[in-house]
């Protein structure tokens, strides 16, 4: 797919935002088409000419005493890197710097990158990891940088593992970097035995809270017990210590292993902060319908169960066979879109959509932009500047200084975006 020039313009618990996989190949394969009669909203900015590559707004008008009323974003898109394989996740240092994860095993650093990222450029930090799984959707997946990262130097990966002479699994481990980032040591494994088949629904989208808890989104696997198995850390939220203990030593679910949050999950691959408040939510994908859109609940069942067997046809949340579970605050319907990575935008320069949640789809090949108020969602708007520019979108994180990063997922020639809004 041909694509624009790297000058184009254009994370207390109680509820989050996952993503996992749709049927089938459950959008996470870069051959799957994207929907083709998906309805949904667009956003109300004008294309601007050619030569700018930016969308507008009308501006709103308002008396000299009153605050004029929030628009919607101008939004210019920039190619900071290019030429990249499957990259998984970006997060960033407190300096700056940005660290990208590919699927394949690349731990890629590019510094400076939210100062400058026109001049940022990905270089190799070494990250030893003979016993990596890569197959279907599993690899070298999501990141997380320690809250306390300025005293310990300490990140987190999960990722699929075939250590020799153990059952494979998916895990987290993790790593301490040198001053110049240019080698990560790993300190140990946080926790194992996520469950592994042929890498399908792998999960493992990492989030820290403020008070220092690590989420971790686990898959179930393409395993039908995993999800409501409370025993198995596949389909679940996990709440840990930094150390891969409890974070809330005595569970949320009476039986289940006590590091347990939420579980009846198919595929978690996306966890989000709601700004403001205490508030967690998930996205996750549907079989061949309903990527849903979740409110977490410790505790809470999310009603994925696809017994017996690996039966895709059942619902979602099956309120038939579980009437307590929650039901999702958002669903697709038919088709789906593969949601993926999620976060929240902050800042005045995203206008109306400054508080919105942001979700990445795979099939859908875009950027959903979910306007929220409260524990509801009022409605959607799409960003025309990256519908079906950059093939399938994977990650979406905020910088510092609350520009959006974005990763795409197609196999080859993947980039590296930064997504920056003004209401000006």
């Amino acid at each position: 797919m041909g694509r624009p020039t790297r000058t184009l313009s254009t994370a207390a618990v109680g509820c989050l935002v996952l993503t996992a996989c749709s049927g089938g190949s459950d959008g996470d394969d870069p051959r799957s088409a994207p929907p083709t009669d998906v309805t949904t909203a667009t956003s109300t900015t004008t294309a601007a000419p050619a030569d700018a590559g930016t969308a507008t707004s009308e501006a709103a008008t308002s008396s000299p005493t009153e605050a004029a009323p929030a628009t919607e974003p101008t939004v210019r898109v920039q190619v900071v890197a290019d030429g990249l394989s499957l990259p998984w996740d970006v997060q960033f240092l407190p300096d700056g710097t940005a660290l990208v994860t590919e699927r394949g095993g690349r731990l890629l650093a590019l510094d400076d990158a939210v100062e400058d990222p026109g001049s940022a450029e990905p270089r190799e930090v070494a990250l030893d990891l003979p016993e990596l799984f890569v197959g279907s959707e599993a690899g070298l997946m999501s990141l997380a940088v320690s809250p306390d990262f300025e005293q310990d130097r300490t990140i987190f990966v999960c990722h699929a593992a075939q250590p020799a002479g153990e059952h494979p699994d998916v895990r987290v481990t993790r790593w301490t970097l040198d001053e110049d980032v240019t080698r990560a040591s790993r300190d140990g494994v946080v926790v194992a035995g996520m469950p592994l088949s042929t890498g399908r629904h792998s999960g493992c989208r990492l989030l820290f809270t403020p008070e220092g808890q690590l989420l971790v989104g686990t898959g179930d696997a393409a395993e039908g017990s995993n999800p409501q198995d409370l025993q198995s850390l596949g389909g679940k939220v996990l709440q840990l210590t930094a150390d891969g203990d409890p974070a809330a030593p005595e569970g949320h679910v009476e039986g289940a292993d006590p590091r347990i949050l939420t579980y009846g999950h198919r595929n978690v691959q996306g966890l989000a902060l709601q700004p403001g408040n205490d508030r967690l939510w998930s996205v996750e994908h549907g079989p061949a319908v309903d990527d849903e859109v979740n409110i977490l609940k410790p505790g809470a069942n999310y009603g994925w169960d696809p017994t017996p067997g690996y039966d895709e046809s059942v619902p979602m949340t099956n309120l038939e066979r579980f009437p307590d579970a929650v039901e999702a605050v958002w669903s697709s319907g038919s088709p789906t879109h593969a949601t993926s990575g999620a976060t929240f935008l902050q800042g005045e320069q995203w206008g109306t959509w400054d508080g919105a949640l942001a979700v990445a789809e795979l099939k859908g090949s875009g950027v959903t932009v979910f306007l929220v108020d409260e524990r509801e969602i009022t409605g959607s708007v799409r960003v025309p500047e990256l519908e079906g520019t950059y093939g399938r979108l994977r990650s979406l994180t905020l910088d510092a200084d609350g520009a959006l990063w974005v990763t795409s997922s197609d196999g080859e020639d993947d980039v590296l975006l930064r997504v920056t809004a003004g209401t000006g």
